[in-house]
């Protein structure tokens, strides 16, 4: 272990941590690259990193991979220092990564154009996937891997002469370190190396913090942020309305970064997260038990995971045995590609048809070639080669050629390294052999990659991969930018000339790896945004073939924040092209609103019919939208349309009733009439005029067929002739009946001594005089009235109702009042003088019919006005025909039924001599 290390075990226990170790570094001699003091001599506690990757040359770029997953156990007794041994659990993955930055470095060093003169080595070593492992390894790689510094031999980022090379191999330290994969490990990696300024550029590590310049100024990633994939499925959610979706994260920044995001991105949208479970590594069986519980129990259809790929598959593992098949989930690009799950069976029964984000694939010309290339016989001495070949073949390439530490590493300086191979390829000393590995039997030499299929040989996308050989070509234009300046020439134009590598500084790296732009051998422009690089995802879809198998396709990518699918291409859960339906309640269909459920989310509600006269013509509508006032809903609520005009109508029930009453009216009046000519020589038709009688019969049958005039469709003729009719006929029957009345007390007083000229002066000329004149009244009422604003057929929209009622409106109102009011002026004043007649002596005194009649029309047209503006639409007019017909047949039945029952059923009582009798 480093004296970084130890650095580091006092750092996790301060609050002081990087005061510490900058105090400790400028008494040591850190000085960009961390040059040692020329006074001092300091020798490292513990052993060097037990196993790593080494090419030396004129730069050295660092190396960090999780390339094992299983880390030893550790005793914290806290009475010697922690001792970090080798992991265990070889990945094909990350060893692809490794070779990817190999692949990267060695095409560099073979390039015209990129550090000409200039060789990069690299220092690789197994972070293991944990923190401690990788500080250790990133405190070793920026402090040298040397077990001393003095004032005659300072380490720095270059390797010096040849000889030096054979000399101090491994003991370099390095300007960039390219890793690691874990946000977390970036994270505390990022804070220790921060105050040296030494540049760290991740592939994997996706946490939206490390965006932050002010807290990580150092960190740079190929990847791009967690916010951008969170945000693609968020839009995915929302394309395909799916309304009810739950979440299983993992129980760290991550997950909880992911929902943050998704849920800010669906604000707004109507969609609602039923559920959010969270998975943590150390409790996964349990965890991943408890989600799939929650899974098989909610509605819920669709369910998007954000977390690591071995979560995953526990949680599909879970699901199965629960037979949970129908859901529908959306990956991360932690899991969205990873070929465990695609080729692992229980996933193809649980989780086909899978929509994700993945990270961008890219092709590497010539990658393939070389992974099947790969041969521990042309690399003896590359361990992690070594430890791939005996797990993939089960046979061993180790020879008695091993690498001998001193065991009193505590206290000596570093051991003679032995020269290597041909392929300057070196690790540090190698573990000691297991007894597995040493029952291993020897390879014969025939082994070969080149027809193996496995996670590590499979080239066909690469995607991580990708990322890891862009961090390396943007940390060799970085070296590039600063060590080989354009110069301008008089022989030749902007000539590179590179300096020499002893010239790096830490900070001037660092800026120019923030200037970084340039395109990669596949002609993409790269360049570095703060942290990040624009954000850039394959869509993609786990399609199930006809061998039954997993397959992964593209359907889309996304730039930024736009998304790009074909829909057409995707095969879902249910095997089909339909899309999966996840909703906590249908959406509304059009003709309804949506109403929310007390105590449950917004996208659980109910749907309601909307009132009448509104309408919603859309799915998922809030609110109904009320029609215009010429306009109704129809039956279903979908659309406005006109309002049906509505009027009294003679084919309608009302009105057919109506003018069978009118009819009927105007018959029985004719058959009075012609009773009363027939027996128009009688005494009880003679007496008081009979001449006002039949005038009286023809008023009250004008009454009978104006009522005709007010049913039906109303046009510009009939509202005006209606009101007229109406007016002029009632007041010709009710004068008619005043002036009969003025006959009956002229007859009575003209007995009285001095009253013979009362006679004289009402005789039958003045009486016929009186009703014309009376009638003529009225008449030039009408007249005026309708001369200057006369009634016109309008609709009616203030009445709420499919229907619109047509009728005559009354542009003003003072000519019908005028006509109603001097109807009942006539009528009282005849009600007056009949009753003052009613007692007079005479066995048939007309002033009791007349006075009767009266009390009847008067009680019919008082009750007409309120009920007349208390009905709606049509009903207007039937309460004013009805009226006309009430009061018509009181008229026509109380003075005249009781002549026709004398003259038709008691002749013996038409007699002068009976009529005069007292």
């Amino acid at each position: 272990m480093s004296w970084f290390s130890w650095l580091f075990i006092v750092w996790s226990r301060s609050s002081q941590s990087l005061l510490l170790v900058w105090l400790m570094g400028r008494e040591l001699g850190i000085r960009d690259g961390l040059l040692c003091d020329q006074m001092l001599t300091c020798s490292r506690w513990g052993t060097p990193s037990s196993q790593g990757l080494f090419q030396d040359g004129d730069v050295i770029i660092g190396g960090l991979f999780p390339l094992h997953y299983q880390p030893p156990a550790i005793d914290h007794d806290f009475t010697q220092l922690p001792r970090y041994n080798p992991c265990t659990g070889l990945e094909y993955v990350p060893l692809q990564y490794i070779y990817a930055m190999v692949f990267a470095l060695e095409e560099i060093n073979h390039s015209t154009m990129l550090l000409p003169g200039i060789k990069l080595g690299y220092h690789i070593f197994d972070s293991c996937g944990r923190p401690p492992w990788a500080l250790q390894s990133a405190l070793s790689l920026v402090g040298g891997d040397n077990t001393s510094c003095n004032s005659t031999n300072p380490p720095d980022y270059s390797s010096g002469n040849g000889e030096e090379i054979k000399d101090r191999r491994g003991g370099q330290s390095v300007p960039m370190i390219i890793g690691d994969a874990s946000s977390i490990t970036s994270q505390i990696l990022s804070t220790v190396l921060g105050p040296l300024s030494i540049p760290f550029i991740s592939y994997l590590s996706t946490c939206p913090c490390l965006s932050d310049r002010l807290q990580y100024p150092n960190f740079f990633r190929t990847i791009p942020s967690d916010i951008y994939q969170a945000r693609a499925v968020a839009q995915l959610v929302i394309r395909f309305n799916w309304t009810w979706v739950g979440a299983v994260v993992a129980n760290n920044n991550y997950g909880y970064t992911a929902v943050k995001v998704f849920q800010e991105e669906i604000q707004g949208a109507g969609v609602c997260l039923a559920f959010v479970e969270t998975l943590k590594r150390e409790n996964i069986i349990s965890d991943a038990r408890r989600a799939a519980l929650t899974i098989q129990a909610s509605t819920v259809r669709v369910i998007l995971i954000f977390t690591w790929y071995t979560d995953v598959r526990e949680l599909f593992l879970q699901l199965a045995k629960l037979n949970v098949t129908d859901r529908q989930f959306l990956a991360s690009e932690a899991w969205s590609t990873s070929g465990d799950l695609v080729q692992n069976s229980i996933t193809s029964k649980v989780a086909k048809g899978v929509l994700g984000v993945a990270t961008r694939s890219s092709a590497i010309p010539g990658f393939e070639s070389y992974l099947r290339h790969l041969h521990p016989i042309h690399h003896p001495d590359d361990e992690f080669l070594r430890e791939f070949w005996e797990v993939e073949f089960g046979c061993s390439h180790r020879t008695r050629h091993l690498h001998l530490y001193s065991s009193s590493m505590l206290s000596s300086p570093v051991s003679t390294l032995k020269s290597s191979h041909k392929s300057n390829i070196l690790t540090s000393n190698p573990p000691v052999m297991s007894d597995q590995k040493a029952s291993l039997s020897h390879c014969n030499g025939s082994e070969s990659l080149k027809k193996v299929q496995n996670l590590f040989t499979d080239a066909s996308q690469l995607r991580v991969t990708y990322n890891v050989y862009l961090a390396v070509y943007a940390a060799a234009h970085a070296l590039h930018g600063l060590l080989c300046p354009i110069k301008d020439s008089p022989s030749e134009n902007n000539i590179s000339t590179c300096s020499s590598p002893k010239q790096i500084k830490a900070t001037e790296l660092l800026q120019h790896l923030q200037e970084v732009n340039f395109s990669t051998p596949q002609d993409e422009t790269f360049y570095f945004q703060g942290a990040d690089i624009p954000a850039k995802y394959d869509l993609v879809n786990w399609q199930k073939m006809p061998d039954g198998t997993l397959k992964i396709a593209l359907i889309g990518h996304v730039d930024g924040f736009a998304l790009h699918l074909n829909e057409s291409a995707i095969q879902w859960i249910t095997g089909s092209s339909r899309v999966p339906i996840s909703v906590c309640s249908e959406i509304c269909p059009p003709g309804t609103r949506k109403v929310s459920r007390k105590g449950e989310p917004l996208c659980c509600f109910d749907c309601i019919p909307c009132a009448a006269g509104e309408i919603s013509n859309k799915t998922g509508s809030l609110d109904c939208e009320r029609c215009p006032l010429e306009l109704w809903s129809n039956a279903k609520r979908t659309a406005c349309i006109p309002r049906q005009l509505d009027f009294l109508a003679f084919n309608e029930t009302l009105g057919i009733t109506l003018t069978t009453a009118a009819v009927t009216g105007v018959t029985v009046t004719t058959v009075v009439f012609v009773v009363f000519l027939h027996y128009r020589h009688t005494p009880v038709v003679r007496a008081n005029n009979s001449e006002l009688s039949f005038l009286l019969l023809v008023s009250i049958k004008l009454c009978f067929l104006c009522s005709l005039v007010f049913i039906g469709r109303p046009s510009v003729w009939s509202c005006q002739f209606q009101q007229a009719a109406f007016g002029i006929s009632f007041v010709l029957c009710v004068s008619c009946l005043k002036v009969k009345t003025i006959v009956v007390l002229a007859a009575f007083r003209s007995a009285r001594p001095g009253a013979e000229a009362l006679i004289r002066w009402f005789g039958p000329g003045q009486q016929r005089g009186s009703v014309c004149l009376l009638t003529c009244i009225q008449i030039i009422i009408c007249t005026i009235w309708l001369s200057l604003i006369p009634p016109v057929p309008r609709q009616d929209l203030g009445f709420q109702g499919s229907k619109v009622t047509l009728e005559c409106a009354m542009v003003s109102v003072v000519g019908f009042c005028l006509i109603l009011g001097y109807i009942g002026l006539l009528a009282c004043t005849s009600l007056i003088l009949a009753f003052f007649a009613r007692k007079l002596p005479d066995n048939f005194n007309e002033a009791k019919l007349i006075t009767f009649s009266m009390l009847i029309f008067c009680a019919v047209w008082v009750a007409f006005v309120p009920a007349y503006l208390s009905s709606p639409g049509k009903y207007t007019v039937a309460v004013e025909v009805f009226a006309i017909l009430a009061s018509s047949y009181g008229l026509l039945f109380c003075i005249f039924a009781p002549k026709c029952f004398i003259i038709l059923w008691r002749p013996e009582r038409n007699t002068k001599k009976y009529m005069m009798a007292r």
